[in-house]
């Protein structure tokens, strides 16, 4: 990274062990010292689907409407699985995934479906990914800095306050540091995606206000909002309908936010055929319905000021 990046929050593993104090100025150097630090420590790497019931939940997640439909019949589903068991993790990152199935479950089936989606719209649109397995587990891993976020803030039902919104922003930094440890590698392209995968293409998003996204990048940023969208949250427990959803990401791709080829592939993913993206006409109609009740983006004195801004597309 050419920028200097300061920590407003620090980074601790799982264990307790403090990576970065807060106030630290995330420059490659010292992101690079991380990632030798994490190559002291011989890791086991387990394949994911192997992992305790990752490969039961998984398909219990792909069995839920519209993801039934998206993944098709189960011999699909089966060669699908047959390229994600391939997929191998150092066990701290497995033993994190524990973390968030038994304390935050919303995080741990959103890890595992953009885990899956991203590896089915990736032959639309990366090719060769399956043939690199440092893009293919960015998938699983890009929301792992969400461990050091206090599960008071992931479970809140209600508005943020503007310190809240601030320590749940540091996830995409946090991720970054903590994936260099353990991956023992500050350029793997998991550690990119962790950071970036907020980023917009114009410039709107955030830890940095890039906006050129490698294809790695977008890919996972489409499958994170689209699953987001699609998933009951502590500030929206209704979940957006799939209509409403696909066209909340034609309208941010219209907005330059995102690309049109990822949007483009996901449609067509969702087409009755599966027709390839090529052949698909995306739809400019607006007739979704945002479900009541959603908090997301909205800071609590905010929403004391205005009840209405509860209506707030989530973006992750």
């Amino acid at each position: 990274m050419s920028e200097q990046l300061a920590m407003t929050f620090p980074v601790v593993t799982l264990e307790g062990q403090l990576l970065l104090p807060a106030g630290t100025l995330l420059s490659e150097q010292v992101l690079a010292e991380v990632a030798a630090a994490g190559r002291l420590v011989p890791r086991e790497h387990v394949s994911l689907l192997d992992y305790g019931t990752v490969r039961e939940d998984l398909r219990r997640c792909l069995a839920i409407t519209p993801y039934d439909e998206i993944f098709g019949a189960s011999e699909a589903v089966d060669e699908l699985l047959g390229r994600m068991h391939l997929v191998r993790l150092p066990l701290p990152l497995l033993h994190a995934l524990d973390h968030f199935r038994i304390h935050d479950f919303h995080t741990y089936r959103h890890i595992l479906t953009v885990f899956a989606l991203s590896m089915l719209v990736a032959e639309d649109v990366v090719p060769g990914y399956h043939d690199r397995p440092g893009d293919v587990v960015a998938g699983p891993t890009h929301d792992f800095g969400k461990l050091c976020i206090p599960l008071a803030i992931l479970r809140k039902s209600s508005p943020l306050t503007r310190q809240e919104r601030r320590l749940l922003d540091h996830h995409p930094l946090a991720g970054h540091v903590l994936l260099a440890y353990y991956f023992g590698d500050h350029r793997h392209p998991a550690v990119t995606v962790a950071r970036d995968h907020h980023e917009r293409r114009d410039g709107s998003g955030y830890p940095r206000g890039i906006s050129d996204l490698p294809p790695i990048v977008e890919l996972v940023a489409v499958c994170d909002v689209y699953d987001a969208l699609l998933s009951a949250r502590p500030y929206r427990p209704l979940s957006y309908d799939n209509r409403t959803a696909l066209e909340e990401l034609t309208a941010m791709a219209e907005q330059g936010k995102l690309g049109w080829e990822c949007v483009t592939a996901l449609v067509a993913r969702n087409r009755k055929g599966q027709p390839g993206a090529a052949q698909v006409v995306v739809s400019r109609d607006r007739r979704g319905v945002p479900p009541p009740g959603n908090c997301y983006g909205t800071l609590a004195e905010e929403a004391e000021a205005s009840p209405a801004a509860s209506l707030v597309v989530p973006l992750s």
